[in-house]
């Protein structure tokens, strides 16, 4: 199914990058236009039903905030509000009917005892993606700080196809003053070669690494579906999922940045090296960063943040990451990641209230280390939910993570352990054949990916000398700034035998869409 997809983007990128650039020369708006169009048909590759859900979500929205911003303007304050609300009401009812209907049916169902039913829905691809970034536009428009409502550049807003599927969440201020700039349009040879080189990377990221991990994180979380699963096999799923949707999301985020460069346009960076945050804070301002910062200016702040008191801020972070983990799905599974990473929050703020006016004890690298290492395991724990298909395969990952399964070692070590073993036999350590774990293999290739995720530096680090994306982030320097992307030949030579591998490894594998797809 991916080399299908990719094999339509081969298609369907050069000919909307041919035309757009045409375009380009002559208008604007021309150039505008045809990029929506190509969104549309881009999306409708999936579904052709859903473009119409999409076309409708759009005109709706528009129609919303004009109706939102021109109350406002003539100071009819509670008009708005209305109109707000009545926008957003349809929209988190058009989204929880596709997406979490059969949830909450099955739910209800479950706990009063009733037979109920709902017939299966399909998901539309994306739908999470445009509704949250147009409650952003109507909830900005009802603040006054949208200023600009060309309706053809609000349908490249919401349509634009490198954010579309799966995110990042746009930003109106972000993205309306590109659209209107004079370089738009216009063909740049130095954003092309940035652009390829940095989709390259993302799928690369997908296709040689996330999707090969896959096959040692797969079988455990299959397997624990009905039976328990052994302490070795259950960490090295855990670890190689936490592996596996880092270098997915990751990679799909890469693409995103590197497709949208083609057009000379910047999107939000949305990905940030993660793992090497030291705190639970400091991972949600890395991972999937455009929705942190939708989840914290529109629900987080408006329920009070933190000015009311540090009971009732804890209670807003709970609040907010159970409705986050809501969003990535409609299953128990997602509500206790959500409910974990909010007890998480919680706990992080009150070990600093706890420790802010005491002396370290131990040197600045070794806090850094154990704060590193320990923020890590916190998230491999959550993902255990997050990647669950029931709360039942959670707790048996989770019994074997903690050893509650008991220790089983794999029988070809026992031999090379000689007494060691027996020490280890006499103590309830047993040595069995263990299917669902690679062994030496399984462990070289997970310290390998963990030396790249903690010791190499990210996409945008690498291509620091240019301006590729909006956020933060930090920069290399001293002898790692020779990493750093320009083009050359070099450069060229090197992404185009990454890109006949990718293309080899699709060819040749069963290869599964981006995990984000599912949102």
């Amino acid at each position: 199914m991916l080399f299908n997809s990719f094999l339509f983007l081969c298609g369907f990128l050069p000919i909307t990058c041919l035309l757009f650039w045409q375009l380009g020369r002559r208008s604007r708006s021309f150039a505008v236009a045809w990029l929506v169009l190509a969104s549309l048909v881009f999306y409708g590759w999936w579904n052709p039903a859903y473009v119409l859900l999409l076309a409708g979500s759009i005109v709706f929205n528009y129609l919303a905030g004009l109706g939102i911003n021109e109350q406002r303007l003539k100071g009819k304050i509670r008009r708005s509000t209305l109109f707000l609300v009545i926008a957003l009401t349809v929209d988190l009812l058009i989204l929880a009917y596709y997406k979490y209907a059969s949830f909450f049916v099955h739910s209800f169902a479950d706990a009063t005892g009733q037979n109920w039913s709902v017939a299966a829905i399909a998901l539309p691809l994306g739908i999470s993606f445009f509704t949250f970034t147009q409650i952003a536009f109507l909830v900005d428009t009802w603040r006054g700080r949208v200023d600009s409502f060309n309706p053809i550049d609000y349908a490249l807003f919401v349509t634009y196809f490198p954010h579309l599927i799966a995110g990042p969440i746009l930003h109106h201020g972000e993205m309306m003053r590109q659209f209107s700039a004079p370089w738009m349009g216009i063909f740049n040879a130095d954003n092309v070669a940035a652009g390829a080189t940095i989709f390259v990377i993302g799928l690369f990221k997908k296709v040689a690494i996330a999707d090969a991990v896959a096959r040692y994180s797969d079988p455990v979380f299959a397997a624990a579906l009905t039976s328990p699963i052994s302490l070795l096999e259950a960490w090295g799923g855990a670890i190689a999922y936490t592996l596996q949707i880092y270098f997915d999301f990751s990679g799909y985020s890469d693409m995103a940045i590197g497709l949208s460069i083609l057009f000379g346009i910047r999107i939000p960076l949305n990905f940030n090296s993660p793992y090497k945050a030291r705190n639970i804070v400091d991972f949600w301002r890395r991972w999937h960063i455009s929705l942190s910062r939708f989840l914290r200016d529109y629900l987080y702040i408006p329920l009070g943040g933190n000015r009311q008191g540090k009971a009732h801020r804890y209670v807003n972070l709970m609040l907010t990451m159970l409705l986050g983990g809501l969003w990535h799905g409609a299953g128990w599974t997602f509500i206790l990641w959500g409910g974990l990473h909010g007890i998480y929050l919680v706990v992080n703020h009150l070990w600093h209230w706890l420790t802010s006016n005491r002396k370290p004890m131990a040197p600045s690298f070794l806090r850094r280390a154990i704060a590193q290492l320990i923020t890590f395991l916190a998230v491999v724990i959550a993902w255990v939910f997050f990647r669950a298909e029931s709360l039942v395969a959670a707790r048996h990952i989770l019994a074997g993570m903690f050893g509650f399964n008991g220790i089983v070692l794999l029988d070809s070590w026992e031999t090379k352990l000689g007494k060691l073993a027996g020490w280890l036999t006499a103590h309830h350590v047993t040595f069995e054949a263990l299917p669902l774990f690679g062994g030496r293999v399984q462990i070289s290739y997970i310290l390998l990916l963990l030396a790249f995720v903690w010791l190499l530096p990210n996409t945008r680090q690498l291509f620091q000398r240019r301006d590729i994306a909006f956020g933060d982030y930090a920069p290399l320097s001293g002898l790692s700034v020779r990493l750093a992307w320009k083009p050359s030949l070099t450069f060229a030579v090197i992404t185009a035998c990454v890109f006949s591998y990718c293309l080899i490894t699709m060819y040749f594998s069963s290869g599964t869409e981006f995990i984000y797809y599912n949102f």
